[in-house]
């Protein structure tokens, strides 16, 4: 449209003197959204020249207005995102990182940031610094600004207050699956992750600053309890950032672009970044709704690895890097099922593509949705999988593999890092639970451990009468507490379909038949013992 009216309404002089004025600086605004600075530049420059005017006025209708899929006119903005980073005393913060989801800028020494972006951007926000305060309200970080409907440049300040402690260590809890859908879940969640949550992050915050993740399914397929949910994170007391789930998506919906509609009005956006320290910390949505119904995969958009390409050329190679998503990366769940494919649903197809931008880190995936604890290193990524805090969703305190409701523990000191699950209501230094003499039917003779945050680098092992008897075998089973749990009496009717599931960090041995006491004592990959004794009967 606009070439149209510039070829018919504009002498060849006047073209000329146009096309020279319009060079490629200008076209480069063009191309990158800015017209409002070219329009005004525009405008100054040849106020008094009537077929100027009518250029701006054919260009600006051929750009903010276009024609969609169905014939129908429908406005394009170009948005110009406009704003400063500063400090509480208003003192302007350079190099500071902001996005509209798909650029990412950087303040100047003024502290400003400018953004060429379009209504398709939803909100424009930041990555909070280390050694910064995380923005919140009632402790939700709060670092973004949703985007409001204008034509021309949209205005958005932030403001960062310096932390009172140094966060070179700091700590990080990762809850996976409150998935609440009613009052009285909410209520448990209330009455259970919360207080011990807390207590946890009065204990933890001595060392330095703590935070929160929710790894996604904050609730379950029920946007009326997303206030609850707020009110239990308000009630940690520590700020907590928000992942999206396959239960916090809207279904029966057109694209997978559509699902996340509710989440974002609720929690803010979907993929983002901030800092901790020497740390970095990377939040992603790879929940990939792709059908009407409740269908979805794990995957992640171009969009995404494009705005993580540039998210990741900001930080040192080497630094610690965590990615959380819901779905993990990867799980053995096919070996221990013996399956033939793995579920698209409980796995990311295009992980290693991710894998690869990953690889100048030392990355860990922080993740959940599986209701299981699993932890194992793929391509290079530690992947720690995180059992749920609803445990078998609120009917059982054990997940399906016998781990219990509870959340991981990350402590961060520089590029050092240590980890341990934390079970609600428990001591942390409570990490197995041991199964006596013919508790396992198809294995009579045995003693078991379920160790539920095993990995490779863990020893389980055993002694009789307090004579060391080596490790113990590691074997494929249910565990035992939960499979009499969802196979009897006792179990509600509620959610029927609830099953146990096989898991792999359950270790065995056999005593002899004169045995009286057993010990198991596990050493984690840090060198950290636990032990626990039973008293066998003969």
């Amino acid at each position: 449209m606009a070439a149209f009216w510039f070829q018919i309404f504009i002498k060849k002089q006047t073209r000329l003197a146009a096309i020279s004025f319009i060079n490629k600086q200008w076209f480069q605004y063009l191309q990158r959204g800015t017209f409002v600075i070219f329009f005004k530049q525009l405008i100054v420059k040849h106020r008094n020249n009537f077929f100027y005017w009518l250029l701006i006025g054919s260009i600006a209708a051929g750009c903010f207005f276009t024609k969609s899929a169905s014939g129908q006119s429908q406005v394009y903005r170009h948005i110009l995102l406009h704003g400063k980073v500063l400090t509480a005393a208003g003192k302007p913060l350079a190099n500071i990182a902001v996005t509209d989801g798909t650029s990412i800028v950087s303040t100047n020494a003024k502290g400003i940031y400018t953004i060429p972006s379009s209504n398709e951007a939803m909100f424009v926000y930041i990555t909070v610094p280390a050694g910064y305060e995380i923005p919140m309200k009632n402790y939700m970080a709060f670092f973004y600004q949703e985007i409001k409907a204008v034509n021309g440049v949209f205005k958005a300040d932030f403001i960062l207050s310096k932390l009172q402690q140094d966060d070179t260590r700091h700590s990080t809890i990762v809850w996976a699956d409150p998935q609440i859908n009613n009052k009285e879940e909410a209520d448990m969640l209330l009455a259970t992750a919360v207080p011990d949550t807390r207590e946890l992050a009065k204990e933890l915050s001595a060392k330095g600053p703590v935070q929160g993740i929710a790894a996604g399914d904050l609730s379950w397929d029920a946007p009326p309890i997303i206030p609850a949910y707020k009110k239990a994170i308000a009630e940690t007391g520590i700020p907590f950032y928000q992942v999206l789930g396959n239960h916090d998506m809207d279904i029966n919906v057109r694209t997978d672009e559509q699902s996340d509609s509710t989440f974002k009005k609720s929690m803010g956006p979907t993929w983002y970044s901030f800092n901790r320290g020497r740390a970095h910390y990377v939040v992603l949505d790879n929940i990939f709704y792709y059908s009407d119904g409740y269908n979805y995969m794990g995957y992640i958009t171009e969009k995404q690895f494009r705005w993580l390409e540039q998210d990741l050329q900001r930080i040192r190679p080497g630094s610690l890097v965590f990615v959380s998503m819901h779905i993990s990366a990867y799980t053995e769940e096919k070996k221990r099922q013996h399956a033939k494919e793995d579920n698209p649903g409980s796995i990311t197809v295009n992980r290693k593509y991710l894998y690869a931008l990953l690889k100048p880190f030392k990355a860990h995936m922080l993740t959940g949705h599986t209701h299981y604890n699993e932890n194992f290193i793929e391509a290079g990524v530690y992947q720690h999988i995180h059992a749920a805090v609803c445990g078998t969703w609120w009917i059982s305190k054990l997940c399906g593999d016998g781990t219990p409701r509870g959340y991981g523990v990350y402590e961060i000191n520089g590029d050092s890092l240590s980890w341990y699950y934390k079970s609600i209501g428990y001591d942390k230094n409570y990490q197995m639970r041991l199964y006596s003499r013919g508790v396992y039917k198809n294995k009579p003779a045995d003693v078991a451990a379920n160790v539920w945050n095993y990995d490779s680098e863990w020893r389980v092992v055993w002694y009789e009468d307090g004579i060391l008897k080596g490790d113990m075998r590691r074997e494929t089973d249910f565990d035992a507490a939960e499979q009499a749990f969802l196979t009897g009496p006792e179990r509600p009717a509620k959610y029927p379909w609830a099953q146990p599931l096989l898991t792999d960090h359950l270790f065995f041995a056999t005593p002899s038949a004169t045995a009286k006491n057993i010990r198991i004592v596990v050493t984690d990959r840090f060198g950290r013992q636990y032990n626990q004794e039973m008293v066998l009967k003969n």
